[in-house]
């Protein structure tokens, strides 16, 4: 479980197309916060030391989301498209639901391996996750929250991560490896949220090998949506559909390690080429894992952890 450092803090920020310089809502230097959604009601959730806290953008104040049964969770979680209620990946491997209000939970994935939630489609009846296997590499399932049945949405070799809808449904974001030979050289990208799955059971391929063969004219495989010399994360659109913010890392660097120098940009879609807004901050894994835009899509959140 990420800790500060002696000297570290916690500091959330707010940005967007009218900000040249975000806004600082908290500060904090007893504890390490990671992974804002923004709630219908005016709130930022974070996780913190295994449990989950509501900040109130208006006032400040942080409160723990008092849950029962839960064990202790990570920073991949997501709202529910009801504005009710909030799923969580716990450190145990499994997602579980919960109210906003808090009270009992209710694991909804099962068996081996690590679920790591970054999406729920629009209507609120899939989800979708990466499970990583003994080589660290991951795959993007999606699972039906009625039937629990899961399948596989094939996105070429390399590892992928950070899978997500966009708000018409239409396609799943995430950030994947398959247009590079560089090891952890991760690029946004998209694939058809109604390509054709396959079995999560099938076989996985050797890291080395080559893409599987995709039907490009039914636009089934993979997108590049930006190349660029940087490490890019967590794409994440606005409700409205209009912007997108995402996470670059340095050239070379491997997966997104916490505490590097890192830059929040902010892009009009469809242009992921040429940010509207740049954000340099000390940060990286916690800053912004997961979608983090207000219900209005006119102000995101995100966090930096600097020392002082």
């Amino acid at each position: 479980m990420r800790t500060l450092r002696p000297g570290q803090r916690t500091t959330v920020l707010i940005g967007g197309a009218d900000a040249a310089e975000p806004t600082v809502v908290h500060e904090t230097d007893e504890i390490l916060l990671e992974a804002p959604n923004w709630t219908a009601d005016g709130r930022l959730l974070l996780n913190g030391e295994g449990r989950l806290f509501a900040l109130d953008v208006a006032t400040a104040d942080l409160a723990e989301i008092p849950f029962e049964g839960l064990p202790d969770i990570n920073n991949d979680h997501v709202l529910h498209p009801d504005g009710e209620h909030i799923l969580m990946s716990a450190q145990d491997g499994q997602i579980y639901r919960g109210a906003l209000t808090g009270g009992p939970v209710e694991a909804i994935t099962e068996g081996e391996g690590g679920h790591f939630l970054h999406g729920i489609s629009p209507d609120g009846r899939r989800i979708a996750y990466v499970d990583v296997d003994e080589r660290w590499i991951g795959r993007v399932i999606v699972q039906d929250l009625a039937t629990g049945a899961r399948t596989e949405v094939p996105t070429g070799h390399g590892h992928v991560d950070g899978p997500e809808w966009t708000p018409d449904g239409a396609w799943i974001l995430c950030s994947s490896e398959a247009f590079t030979s560089t090891p952890g050289h991760a690029q946004i990208t998209r694939v058809r949220a109604d390509a054709p799955h396959v079995a999560p059971e099938a076989p996985r391929p050797p890291v080395n090998a080559d893409a599987p063969t995709f039907d490009e004219a039914r636009g089934e495989g993979p997108q590049h949506l930006l190349t660029s010399g940087t490490v890019d994360w967590f794409p994440h659109p606005s409700p409205d559909g209009r912007w997108a913010t995402y996470l670059s890392y340095p050239a070379g660097t491997l997966g997104h390690p916490e505490d590097r120098p890192v830059v929040v940009k902010l892009v009009e879609l469809p242009d992921w080429s040429r940010p509207v807004r740049q954000y340099p901050v000390p940060g990286g894994q916690g800053t912004i894992n997961v979608n983090s835009w207000a219900p209005d899509s006119t102000r995101f959140a995100f966090v930096a952890y600097p020392f002082s």
